[in-house]
């Protein structure tokens, strides 16, 4: 049996017991910069940092628009959630003032420790160090909702199976409550902004995902249909998109199939990490869509509640 190796910042737990000592996925000398940031400003300054800052990495994991994928879920005070692959705890935070009890699961010791200065007055937040394969056997109590944001696209690197984005829907569901709800934000392969002239936000190549992720890599998103038929394959009959604008990493609006953009709603356009081409008008391009009801299709980014038996 493993001896437990529990840390705290503040009072955020962290459990390094299964951690491999040393960090599999990394940004770099940013996550430095990073925990230098959250240890010297309270959230209440993140806002001048970012604009002082001109760097993409840090209006990612630090601004407060983050949040706004899961604000507005109706998470109460009596649910627990499992939120895979927190990172530097730009929902970990929200997620805490929502609901009773917030466990999170990452693979970098670094990022984690972002999270946890950054929400070190937290009484109800334990972070665990390692891969969700690994951990998920050790974990001992079920949960109204899991999250996976930005999370569900790294499915091969987390499960080793033939399947593993199958098999990553079956071991969480696991870990449901009766009625409990997974969460998932993602990147659609055939988001309009990757026609226009996008990079693929994982492999920076052009038209990588609408081409079948020809070169492989590390990450792979889907389009609808295809999380559709995942969704039913996997059990997974009650579900709900919805679809943040501009996309889920920085959303200002979030449409649902009962509301959808009508023509003139898209006029936003979000590419802070990457140079991008233009090949045409994105804007006047979802105007089209928008008139023909196709958004749904064509929307940069997926948010999918799914709920357990």
């Amino acid at each position: 049996m493993q001896k437990q190796k529990q840390t705290y910042i503040g009072k955020v737990e962290i459990d390094e017991t299964l951690y491999p000592g040393k960090d599999l996925y990394t940004d770099g000398v940013i996550e430095d910069r990073l925990l230098e940031i959250v240890k010297n400003y309270p959230e209440s300054e993140l806002n001048q940092v970012i604009e002082e800052s001109n760097d993409w990495a840090i209006l990612y994991h630090l601004s407060h628009v983050r949040k706004n994928i899961i604000e507005w879920l109706p998470i109460s005070k009596t649910d627990s959630v499992l939120e895979i692959g927190s990172g530097c705890g730009a929902m970990t935070g929200t997620l805490s003032t929502k609901a009773k009890k917030v466990d999170c699961i990452d693979l970098s010791k670094k990022r984690s420790l972002v999270n946890a200065y950054r929400n070190q007055e937290c009484e109800n937040i334990s972070i665990k160090l390692g891969n969700f394969q690994d951990l998920e056997k050790t974990l001992t109590q079920k949960y109204d909702w899991i999250t996976l944001i930005g999370v569900f696209e790294y499915g091969k690197g987390y499960i080793d199976s033939s399947q593993p984005y199958h098999d990553f829907l079956k071991i969480v569901k696991r870990h449901l409550n009766p009625g409990g709800k997974i969460v998932i934000a993602i990147e659609n392969r055939l988001g309009m902004k990757y026609f226009a002239g996008a990079t693929e936000d994982h492999s920076g190549l052009f038209f990588d995902g609408i081409e079948g992720y020809r070169n492989g890599g590390i990450a792979m998103t889907f389009s609808k249909a295809e999380l559709e038929e995942l969704f039913s394959i996997t059990g997974f009959l009650k579900r709900q998109f919805y679809y943040p604008y501009p996309d889920y990493k920085l959303p200002l609006v979030i449409y649902s199939d009962d509301y959808l953009p009508k023509v003139g709603d898209l006029h936003t356009q979000q590419n802070f990490d990457r140079m991008r081409m233009s090949l045409f008008d994105e804007n006047k391009a979802f105007d089209t869509i928008a008139a023909n009801n196709q958004f749904p299709l064509f929307s940069n980014s997926f948010l999918v509640i799914l709920e357990g038996e």
